[in-house]
């Protein structure tokens, strides 16, 4: 059984977009079955460069990083954000994402992660009329 059926997974590409619509930050979902390494940190950086969020212009890409049957997430940002946010803002996102999947609420956790991360880009990287999506908001997986 897939983690996310193709419904939930459309509400999660449909909140990115929305987060997206406010910011000129980029926002990517991954999701695989389990994590190569023991470091999951090291893994979502890996993901992140394969899918080269760190080409955006502005360096605000975010990839939320999900091993879901080894119950491993990380948040990575790029230097453009991690400079302005909070030094454990992403442990805080992930909390709260693991508390929604522990009550069984996977996309709904995911979509709140999605928004506050949404949040935080509107306010260091607000929308300007000549943005342009540079990344895809279609979920990634292995």
């Amino acid at each position: 059984m897939a983690f996310l059926n193709p419904e939930q997974e459309q509400q999660i590409e449909k909140a990115i977009g929305l987060a997206e619509n406010q910011t000129s930050g980029e926002i990517r979902l991954h999701t695989e079955q389990f994590c190569d390494l023991d470091d999951t940190l090291q893994r979502a950086l890996e993901v992140f460069y394969d899918l080269e969020m760190d080409k955006t212009q502005q360096q605000n890409g975010i990839l939320i990083y999900i091993a879901y049957e080894d119950k491993k997430m990380a948040i990575v940002g790029d230097e453009g954000i991690n400079n302005v946010v909070p030094k454990n803002y992403w442990d805080i996102i992930i909390q709260e994402m693991k508390s929604d999947f522990a009550a069984g609420n996977f996309e709904e956790g995911i979509c709140k992660a999605v928004h506050e991360v949404g949040e935080k880009l509107k306010q260091y990287f607000p929308w300007n009329s000549d943005d342009k999506n540079e990344l895809s908001d279609k979920i990634s997986n292995h």
